[in-house]
């Protein structure tokens, strides 16, 4: 699907599946298009080409024609926003309730009662949004977007706000209820541990368009550009030159690790590719800056050939004065065509 504001593409052809049960994180900068994929979805707004089918139910464009599309309340998508979205002037309970309209008031109420039970809230039914903590706010937000049991529920960077303790607890919390429940989700983030934390498969965007879409040991070990390899982890990127089935860097020659045709070529460095070696085994370089980094040290490196400082963590005993000597291993070398950095 596609969606343009006037001459701006905010999505161009992207097209994505979601199986039952599955939760999808959708990874990439500001402006990339995240959240408008997710409005659309949810039916908050209407892509320009394409289609998007529910439970194989055409609910936007396509068959439907222009102006066509299913209203959000009847597409069974749930909606978690970054600010929780409640109403300050209700209850707990009572936010929780909002989306049951369609029960009894007894029903909804056992449901709502349920809902805050399943995500530790038994208890504050009648407190108020001002009384929540940060991570209470969220659970509430969870329970009511669970409340009438989604077919998928979309969260729009949810846990952003939250302090990092309190994050990693609420966010293994939601994980849990959504693997118990088996509710298929979309977690919009821009942030790369989170998304492989939570996400059974990462949707990697750029400037509207779709990536890469894999597992995240899949984006780490086989990206598809130099961008998809830095969206999931630390790189060097060093200009190399393959000839010959071997790689030539200024961190040394290797096989090559990958197909790539003879000429220069990019090349990504995963810091396990990097290894401190004795002396007379590598390449030298100079030590410009140590720091405490726990059981290891980080160490910025000067090599010649290359336009900025490795920097690297390493033992104590591997950096006994001012340089040291490295070596490349294939594990975590990636290279790609050509000379430019995308």
């Amino acid at each position: 699907m596609s969606r343009r504001y006037g001459r701006t593409p905010a999505l161009e052809e992207v097209s994505l599946s979601l199986s039952p049960g599955e939760i999808l994180a959708v990874l990439g900068d500001s402006g990339c298009g995240k959240s408008t994929l997710l409005r659309l979805v949810a039916g908050l707004d209407s892509p320009d080409a394409g289609e998007i089918r529910i439970d194989g139910r055409c609910v936007a464009g396509g068959s439907r024609g222009v102006g066509g599309d299913e209203p959000p309340d009847i597409r069974c998508v749930g909606l978690m926003f970054q600010d929780y979205a409640l109403f300050p002037h209700l209850t707990v309970l009572a936010n929780v309730r909002f989306g049951l309209s369609h029960l009894s008031a007894a029903q909804a109420k056992a449901v709502a009662r349920e809902r805050l039970a399943e995500v530790g809230l038994a208890g504050r039914e009648a407190s108020y949004p001002a009384t929540l903590s940060g991570g209470e706010a969220q659970r509430v937000a969870l329970a009511r977007a669970l409340a009438p049991r989604p077919r998928v529920l979309l969260l729009d960077e949810p846990f952003s706000n939250l302090d990092a303790g309190t994050r990693e607890r609420v966010r293994a919390d939601t994980l849990a209820v959504l693997r118990q429940d088996g509710i298929s989700a979309i977690l919009v983030t821009h942030d790369a541990a989170e998304a492989v934390e939570f996400a059974d498969r990462i949707a990697l965007m750029r400037k509207g368009r779709l990536i890469q879409c894999d597992t995240a040991e899949v984006l780490y070990r086989a990206p598809v550009s130099p961008f998809a390899a830095r969206a999931l982890g630390d790189v060097v990127m060093v200009a190399g030159h393959a000839a010959d089935g071997r790689l030539t860097t200024p961190l040394g020659a290797i096989p090559l690790p990958s197909a790539a045709p003879d000429g220069p070529v990019q090349v990504c460095l995963r810091p396990e590719a990097i290894r401190i070696v004795s002396r007379g085994e590598g390449v030298q370089g100079r030590i410009l800056r140590r720091s405490f980094a726990g059981a290891r040290s980080r160490i910025d490196i000067e090599v010649p050939g290359l336009d900025a400082p490795l920097r690297l963590t390493a033992a104590p005993d591997e950096i006994a004065d001012d340089s040291v000597e490295l070596t490349l291993v294939e594990a975590g070398v990636l290279v790609f065509p050509g000379t430019g950095h995308v």
